[in-house]
């Protein structure tokens, strides 16, 4: 039996080399129809599949990735979108396989790539159950003993003799992930499928993921969390471009991270957006007195000073400014025009400065997003990341909601009493 410094020693995934690469056909003009190729003579034909091969472009989603990661360790994987996060997850679990390289997984594999991989719509959620668990590695008689403890922790009891092709993304995540935390993995592979189920399911989730960590499972976590990363990594890769731009301690590469988000489109505004005539050039994010800072405790001020550049005018332009939380919620905004101030620009560079109200948001990570619309809240313009904080509270999480505020009490229509000194109250301003 080997001890816990044996165990903790060993490689629980080697990966040596790793390349992946896609082929992107050309050749075929896009105004190509049916009727053109059956009109065409084989020689043409055969002449067409020549230059069509030959024009083909290759693509490296992953090139020469190599890292080890030993029993017990909770690895972050973290990356812009394309940097080839989910494909590397992929090779892991053999889904796919690598171009180039090779990767070795020693102990029981589990993973959660993509919602409802390995369901068929058309069965239940009580078959899916022993179909998904047998794809994972489980046995029949595995699946039976833990079927209850699968459907309890999935919380659709109610649905689970329902075709899964009539359940939402949010309940297939939770099927699918449940069985494959049941699978009791030595090695757990996450994706970012877990930011489809609601706030509790997903602290469920993480104390599952927990609990597998305290049993040294070995968990490779791949998320734009970074409360999460966080809270479960003290060890992260972070991917750019398909290779290894970092491989360390969790704070550093999150700094990494979070540098090169910051300026960046925000990811659901970019159809909308187009040719953009401002854009958001510098950021800086400070306390009251104006030294930059990023975390600030419940009740403080923050001053929030944005450089931007005019490329062509635009009529009393509508600076928005919204905090987001790290699980996607957008918890509030302020607005020039809401707060009726105009700013008259014109074309060339600018600055423009916030300071907030006190910080009533509970202690989580934020991101700010600066919008820019056109007068009225009519055309977005410009939609930018401008960087990340956190807001500190030794009581006041996620559990209290989006915000806290002090209330007024009254005890027989009189002031009640404080007189009961808490942890809320010592931190208060």
């Amino acid at each position: 039996m080997p001890t816990s410094s044996e165990s903790a020693g060993r490689i629980a995934i080697r990966a040596e080399g790793l390349g992946k690469e896609y082929r992107i056909a050309g050749g075929l003009r896009r105004e190509d129809t049916l009727r053109d190729v059956l009109a065409s003579s084989v020689g043409s034909a055969i002449r067409r599949d020549r230059k069509s091969r030959s024009n083909r472009e290759t693509f490296w989603a992953l090139k020469d990735i190599s890292f080890e990661v030993r029993q017990g360790e909770n690895v972050g994987i973290l990356g812009l979108n394309g940097a080839g996060k989910s494909t590397l997850l992929k090779i892991l679990s053999r889904v796919t396989a690598p171009t180039a390289g090779r990767a070795q997984i020693h102990g029981r594999l589990g993973s959660l790539l993509e919602v409802g991989t390995g369901f068929h719509g058309e069965l239940t959620g009580r078959e899916n159950i022993f179909l998904y668990g047998a794809i994972l590695g489980m046995t029949h008689a595995e699946i039976s003993r833990k079927f209850s403890a699968i459907v309890a922790f999935s919380g659709i009891e109610e649905f689970i003799d329902m075709p899964v092709k009539r359940y939402s993304s949010g309940m297939y995540v939770r099927l699918a992930f449940s069985v494959a935390a049941h699978l009791e993995p030595d090695i757990l592979l996450l994706d970012e499928v877990l930011a489809v189920g609601d706030l509790p399911f997903q602290r469920k989730c993480m104390e599952l993921a927990k609990d597998l960590q305290n049993r040294r499972a070995t968990i490779l976590f791949v998320s734009h969390n970074m409360f999460s990363i966080k809270s479960m990594c003290d060890r992260v890769i972070y991917l750019q471009g398909g290779k290894i731009r970092f491989d360390g301690p969790a704070v550093e590469g999150i700094d990494l991270y979070e540098a090169d988000c910051q300026l960046g489109p925000v990811p659901w505004a970019k159809a909308e957006v187009g040719d953009a005539p401002i854009g958001i050039t510098g950021v800086m994010v400070a306390d009251e007195a104006g030294a930059p800072r990023s975390v600030f405790d419940h009740g403080e001020r923050m001053r929030l000073r944005f450089e931007f550049k005019l490329l062509r005018p635009v009529e009393a332009p509508n600076f928005v400014v919204a905090f987001v939380r790290s699980d996607g919620v957008a918890c509030c905004c302020y607005s020039t025009e809401l707060d009726g101030v105009l700013i008259d620009v014109s074309p060339g560079e600018g600055m423009v400065e916030l300071l907030t109200p006190p910080l009533s948001l509970v202690a989580e990570l934020y991101t700010i997003q600066i919008l820019v619309r056109e007068s009225g809240f009519q055309k977005l313009i410009c939609a930018q990341v401008g960087a990340n904080f956190h807001v500190r509270h030794p009581l006041l999480d996620i559990n209290f909601g989006v915000f806290h505020e002090a209330g007024e009490w009254l005890c027989e229509n009189e002031p009640c009493p404080a007189t009961l000194r808490t942890p809320a109250m010592e931190a208060a301003p």
